[in-house]
């Protein structure tokens, strides 16, 4: 299993900060927010990841990362995503050749949490994998939609919606097999113009290969002035760990 960071974007909803530098070099209490999904990714075993950025700091992760073996990577790559509000999956298919036909485990960059998903990492065999947290906002995420006859199942997946049928978010944690990259090629730029990758995981939905589990422990995405004051409190909190 390689693991995949996402880390583009302008991070317009966090200037002026991000006028500075990219938002996942932040500070999240006592190290840079990159470091966070680096860290899950690592204590789940994956230790050969591609960084995929944009923007107009994206040296500034050189300077920081270097090769990834401070943070215990074993192998560190980056792309440069030309588009940096082409949206998450148009990223992600910056990682096919780097994916060589294995699956992988995708987080954006600026999430930060505390889970442990190396026993999913280890069980994993194919399709999709997303993972839900229960959320007081989901409004602002992919809402998970689920089936009235069997409330385990996930029948769809809707993008931001303004009457969400749940409050299960889909974190920004995923595991795919080699068979995203055919889905991303297929799917057309949303209303925003972008490539969704809600519209991927839907693609997995239709075939009955999409699974879903809940994220244990701590979760935040630290997009908003709100969410990124309160990862802060959380691992100042529990000392940075």
């Amino acid at each position: 299993m390689k693991g995949v960071i996402l880390a583009g974007g302008l991070g317009t909803r966090l200037y002026p900060l991000t006028h500075v530098t990219n938002k996942h070099l932040l500070p999240i209490y006592d190290k840079p927010m990159i470091f966070y999904p680096i860290q899950t990714l690592v204590k789940a075993g994956i230790t050969e990841v591609l960084l995929v950025t944009s923007g107009p700091h994206v040296g500034h992760f050189l300077g920081v990362l270097k090769n990834g073996k401070e943070l215990g990577l074993k192998h560190l790559e980056y792309a440069y995503q030309e588009k940096p509000d082409g949206g998450i999956a148009d990223a992600l298919s910056l990682a096919e050749s780097f994916a060589d036909g294995n699956s992988v485990t995708v987080i954006l960059g600026d999430n930060t949490t505390d889970a442990d998903i190396s026993e999913d990492v280890r069980n994993f065999k194919e399709g999709a994998l997303i993972f839900l947290k229960k959320v007081d906002d989901p409004k602002r995420f992919g809402v998970a939609v689920f089936d009235e006859k069997d409330p385990g199942k996930v029948i769809a997946i809707e993008e931001k919606p303004q009457s969400p049928k749940s409050n299960m978010a889909v974190t920004g944690l995923y595991m795919y097999d080699s068979r995203v990259f055919g889905f991303i090629n297929n799917i057309k730029p949303s209303d925003r113009g972008e490539l969704e990758i809600t519209d991927v995981n839907n693609a997995y939905v239709k075939e009955g290969k999409l699974r879903w589990a809940e994220l244990k422990g701590y979760w935040s995405d630290a997009g908003t002035f709100n969410s990124l004051a309160e990862a802060n409190n959380y691992w100042a909190n529990k000392g940075g760990k």
